[in-house]
């Protein structure tokens, strides 16, 4: 398969630069999600990539290779778009032996492989149809299918499962992370939906206005973010993030969550975290909701909250706690916290919350970078 370097790749429309001094090596047989929001810039890179759009600065390198001047047909890479881009005379089975055909592979080979394909997506009953007859997420199905029957160096698949039905989006998805693993592909894969990247990645790529924000493993992404917005983008509800500052309260450095009367002992190592730098462009705290535990027994040891409203979900309740108002909007501060469906509580009711000290993140407000 092949291995992808992008250096310092930077993509203008006109005084728009969509991808910024894009730096990123992808091993492989790698599955690398790019994720992000729309207009992030994750699409546009996936067509440098291919070839469909030339970058003003950088290279592109496949094995090695400098590919800037190349054709798409040259790269051998296989690029399934988020619009089926389906040959309307085609039938489907047609559809998806296109490329085969086009190798003169045999036609019992072609008939193996197109019905293999047809039979992962669900689509066996419809090879003799036209894509006029087909629904959008058929369509999809088969732009998929015309992708998996080839063998070449890299996949490129944007968005592909954007117009798939929920049931068969789940089937595909998992069925794309074991073909991948079963062929050994090279296969970078875009999406904003975080679900998505978490199951299928070996490491999401998160971007942001053109930037790589971070590249890691699905762990890592969502347990050690780098930055501000790889925090408030990853996780459902995302990461609670709160201006803070470190003050003296009994004699001691304790973190107070700014307009609340929440004040958090931190040990030497995490205030240690903290740098002078960061004190003076300001600070957020940030942790997740599943690491601050909820109980409605009164408790000296833990800080005491209003709750604001509940949202039962059926396998967990997540509830919005006031902490406090903000003094220029007098807007509520709430924090999210993600309980057990079992642990009952009503709006107004108050509770006592425990914040996990090890899953405690601190960012400088002014870089938006993490502290370590």
């Amino acid at each position: 398969m092949a291995n992808i370097k992008l250096e310092n790749v930077v993509k203008r429309y006109g005084d728009v630069i969509a991808v910024r001094d894009f730096n990123l090596e992808i091993q492989d047989k790698e599955f690398v999600v790019f994720l992000g929001p729309s207009g992030c810039g994750k699409t546009t890179t996936l067509r440098l990539i291919a070839g469909l759009e030339h970058p003003e600065e950088g290279d592109i390198l496949i094995d090695g290779e400098r590919v800037n001047d190349l054709s798409p047909a040259d790269r051998d890479i296989a690029f399934v778009f988020q619009f089926y881009a389906l040959y309307p005379h085609l039938n489907v089975y047609d559809n998806i032996a296109f490329p085969l055909k086009a190798v003169k592979v045999s036609k019992s080979e072609i008939d193996t492989q197109v019905k293999r394909v047809a039979e992962i997506l669900q689509i066996s009953n419809m090879l003799d149809r036209k894509p006029s007859m087909l629904s959008g997420g058929e369509m999809q199905r088969v732009a998929l299918g015309r992708a998996m029957v080839r063998q070449p160096k890299v996949y490129l698949l944007d968005e592909p499962m954007a117009n798939l039905d929920a049931n068969i989006r789940v089937d595909t998805r998992a069925e794309i992370k074991r073909l991948q693993h079963e062929i050994g592909a090279t296969t970078i894969f875009v999406t904003h939906d975080q679900v998505e990247a978490m199951s299928l990645a070996d490491r999401i790529a998160v971007i942001h206005q053109g930037l790589l924000q971070q590249i890691g493993t699905p762990y890592e992404v969502y347990n050690r973010p780098e930055s501000l917005f790889v925090a408030g983008f990853m996780g459902m509800p995302t990461m609670n993030l709160l201006d803070a500052s470190l003050t003296a309260r009994d004699g001691k450095s304790v973190l107070q969550l700014s307009h609340t009367d929440v004040y958090l002992p931190l040990s030497p190592k995490r205030q240690a975290a903290i740098t002078t730098a960061a004190q003076e462009n300001g600070l957020v705290f940030g942790i997740r909701p599943e690491h601050i535990t909820a109980v409605n027994q009164s408790d000296p040891e833990k800080i005491a909250a209003e709750v604001h409203l509940v949202e039962p979900l059926g396998a967990v309740n997540i509830l919005d706690i006031r902490l406090g108002t903000h003094l220029e909007t007098q807007e509520p501060i709430l924090l999210r916290v993600r309980t057990h469906p079992s642990f009952r509580v009503g709006v107004g009711d108050t509770i006592w919350l425990d914040f996990n000290e090890a899953e405690m993140h601190f960012f400088d407000q002014k870089t938006e970078r993490v502290l370590s």
